[in-house]
């Protein structure tokens, strides 16, 4: 059995380092079925919550100047 070697690097050419060509891909994934109708649902007997202050969490802050440098 006789040996080649050759100077400097190159691209490994025997089988078991390439990458098969025959691959295939895999079925898309299933869609889900609908298994249910959701109903629409009566309004809460108590009503609603309604937090006394909550006006207060949406206003809108006034801006301040920007601080010049002079």
């Amino acid at each position: 059995m006789e040996v080649i070697v050759e100077e400097g690097c190159s691209t490994p050419r025997h089988s078991e380092c390439q990458i098969p060509a025959d691959l295939a891909c895999p079925p898309a994934p299933k869609k889900k079925k609908v298994g249910y109708v959701m109903k629409q649902r009566d309004p809460p007997k108590n009503g609603y919550f309604q937090p006394p202050d909550l006006e207060v969490l949406f206003t809108i802050a006034p801006r301040r100047e920007a601080f010049a440098w002079t």
